[in-house]
């Protein structure tokens, strides 16, 4: 029809609302209220960083989903997946050995193991990627990753030759170790996607910092922050020459430790919401749109330290951006640092508490989702 509008193209890339709603679900929900309008078209582009939902995010981008079953946190056998293109798998620790696993939720920061998350590794193998991207974010335990080298062939012994389970009560027992680095590791480029940069041990290590998350008392971060010392220590002796120089590299401490036992290992750390974002294509995809919108559960001053929507912002050029989340805790003055042209977010929209309601939050962003799509049809 002569003098119609062409319609304005959305690409909607979120992260998680984490305890409600995952990055697909947050996008189908601002897509829904998008459409709602009329001469929109919505392009949804989920996203993840390295934490929890990172395999569900290689997924909605075109990854095959992988099925297999681990050892949870607690040992329990767990249904956790992998994403896999037929090159790069992509393996997470929250949907193998993470927080939200724990049986009833009852944290156990001395028992919690990181072996689930080995296994997945190791299934990983067997499909014989060219690379494996290993997503740290959101786990249960605080073990140095000790759960995970004993799944993929390590055996740590106490002082009697008796073999230990991998958790964080375990970590100043160990005496020796045994085993070596199997060959498909050797073989396999392995990457850390992770954005936190702490070490291993001491005030800004692993328990410090993380411990309390998962349920540790001053005593607790104590007792795995000198377990941790000691197991560099073992881990030194026994031929891992840099493990001390690892214990103080950033990002060591990354998911109470794994981070650390993945530069033992070999892999290259990475951030994770740049390398997702190169993973899921999103420059090439923001390159057809008239904007992008955002999000994430929480906008803070963490979001500006490079979060996800941080990183989306940046990446977006000229194109106008807005951003959508349970809540925000930046003054409107601020968005202009992620050139943001706009901040919605849930709590503006009800008293109630949308943070583990996902019914409510799907429902607010479909509102504002129409809002937004009524905002471009009013140029």
């Amino acid at each position: 029809m002569t003098g119609a509008t062409a319609p304005k193209t959305v690409l909607i890339a979120p992260d998680k609302f984490k305890g409600s709603l995952t990055a697909g679900e947050v996008a189908d929900a601002l897509a829904a209220g998008l459409r709602s309008v009329g001469a929109v078209r919505c392009e949804l582009l989920p996203l993840a960083d390295g934490g929890d939902g990172s395999v569900d995010a290689a997924v909605a981008s075109g990854f095959a989903r992988h099925g297999c079953t681990v050892s949870g946190p607690t040992g329990q056998p767990t249904q956790a997946s992998i994403a896999f293109d037929g090159v790069t798998a992509v393996v997470e620790v929250a949907n193998t050995c993470g927080l939200g696993l724990l049986p009833d939720g009852r944290l156990l920061p001395l028992d919690a193991s990181s072996r689930g998350f080995g296994e997945a590794v190791l299934f990983a193998l067997s499909l014989r990627p060219a690379r494996i991207v290993l997503a740290l974010g959101g786990s249960a335990s605080t073990d140095g990753g000790m759960g995970m080298l004993t799944a993929l062939g390590f055996r740590f012994l106490d002082a009697s030759g008796r073999s230990l389970e991998g958790n964080g009560r375990n970590l100043g027992l160990v005496h020796s170790v045994l085993g070596t680095l199997l060959s498909g590791l050797v073989e396999t480029e392995l990457i850390v996607a992770s954005d936190v940069h702490n070490p291993l041990c001491g005030p800004d290590g692993a328990p410090a910092v993380f411990g309390p998350q998962k349920g540790a008392s001053l005593a607790d971060v104590a007792a795995l922050d000198a377990g941790l010392m000691h197991f560099v220590s073992v881990l030194a002796s026994v031929g891992f020459e840099d493990a001390a120089s690892f214990a103080e590299h950033p990002g060591a401490g990354s998911a109470g430790g794994i981070g650390f036992a993945c530069m033992l290992l070999g892999a290259s750390q990475v951030s994770g919401a740049d390398y997702f974002l190169d993973l899921l294509d999103f420059d090439t995809r923001k390159d057809s749109c008239d904007l992008v919108v955002t999000g994430e559960g929480s906008i803070d001053e963490q979001t500006l330290a490079g979060k996800l929507p941080a990183a989306v912002a940046r990446r977006s050029g000229t194109r106008p951006i807005i951003a959508v989340a349970g809540r925000s805790l930046l003054r409107q003055e601020r968005w202009s640092e992620m050139s943001l042209s706009h901040v919605y977010t849930l709590a503006d929209y009800t008293d109630l508490d949308s943070s583990k309601d996902p019914v409510l939050s799907a429902e607010l962003l479909r509102r504002i989702g129409r809002e937004i799509g009524e905002g471009l049809g009013r140029g």
